[in-house]
């Protein structure tokens, strides 16, 4: 027994609008008499014909401040990469203007924070504007130390 529902096997023949009387769909093209919508070019759109629209009905909400802080987001295994590959050395304090300096950061990053994905061999010194429990616990186990510049406490 064959599928009827799958769409490859049928092929429906698309209505030619416009070709002649017989064809049921010339003369207007299915667009009735006369009217704005009877015309080409034209879109009505989120018209509901007098009801208030629905993107009216719905409530604004939220707010967009216009000086929105950029926040770059590093994980442990991408610090421990750089040093790696001598992009950063352990030696100096690692802060945002010592990662924009090296150019892994882009100027337009205001914040950074530090997360704790993967894992961490090099001793550090970080500076950092947020941190994460589990990326703080993991520096410090290895001896290094990371400082919070914006901790509410």
């Amino acid at each position: 027994m064959t599928n009827l529902n799958t769409t490859s096997s049928v092929k429906i023949k698309k209505i030619r609008v416009g070709r002649g009387i017989g064809s049921g769909k010339g003369k207007t093209s299915g667009r009735g008499v006369k009217g704005q919508k009877s015309r080409s070019g034209v879109a009505i759109k989120s018209f509901e014909g007098g009801q208030m629209p629905l993107y009216r009905r719905l409530p604004k909400r939220g707010f967009n401040p216009i000086k929105k802080g950029k926040i770059a987001k590093i994980n442990l295994e991408l610090l421990e990469k750089l040093i790696d590959g001598k992009k950063i050395t352990a030696d100096n304090k690692i802060d945002l203007s010592y990662l924009k300096k090296s150019k892994i950061l882009s100027k337009s990053v205001t914040h950074f924070k530090v997360l704790g994905n993967g894992e961490l061999k090099s001793k550090l010194n970080i500076e950092a504007d947020f941190s994460s429990k589990s990326a703080k616990e993991k520096i410090e186990k290895v001896g290094g130390s990371i400082s919070v510049k914006n901790k509410k406490d």
